[in-house]
């Protein structure tokens, strides 16, 4: 599996944790180990571009997800085959901003952020309530 993280954001992120978190998550998934992620880390000025552009919406958020293959999750005897998951683009920024009224620290939120990504990556949505309850539960 390549997952490959880049940190255009100017905040200093623990990469490995994102890394080895996205490793587990996938294996949970029964992802295949041929599958392809990229995790882009960016500031609040690209990531507000990239929500306009592709959500139309104003102003930066914390995750945006863009699935390539749409691949889903598999299952212990059949899992996903190789192919492209997508892009993940997270902002520490925002991310940060959320922590500081969760009451966690930004690493946790950054992880948190990650696992929603993947899970949007992998077909998982929450616009209706029911598929909410399947995405957090």
């Amino acid at each position: 599996m390549t997952i490959e993280i880049t940190n255009e954001s100017g905040i200093d992120v623990d990469e490995t944790v994102l890394l080895r978190l996205t490793e587990n998550n996938l294996a949970e998934l029964f992802v295949s180990p041929d599958a392809d992620l990229a995790i882009l880390l960016v500031d609040e000025g690209a990531m507000e571009s990239l929500h306009v552009q592709w959500m139309d919406e104003p102003g930066p958020t914390d995750v945006l997800s863009f699935p390539m293959d749409e691949l889903r999750p598999g299952t212990e005897d059949a899992p996903t085959p190789e192919g492209l998951l997508g892009d993940i683009v997270l902002c520490p920024q925002v991310a940060e901003s959320q922590a500081q009224a969760a009451g966690h620290s930004t690493m946790d939120e950054l992880i948190l952020l990650t696992t929603h990504g993947l899970l949007h990556l992998l077909g998982f949505d929450h616009a209706e309530p029911a598929e909410e309850r399947e995405m957090f539960a």
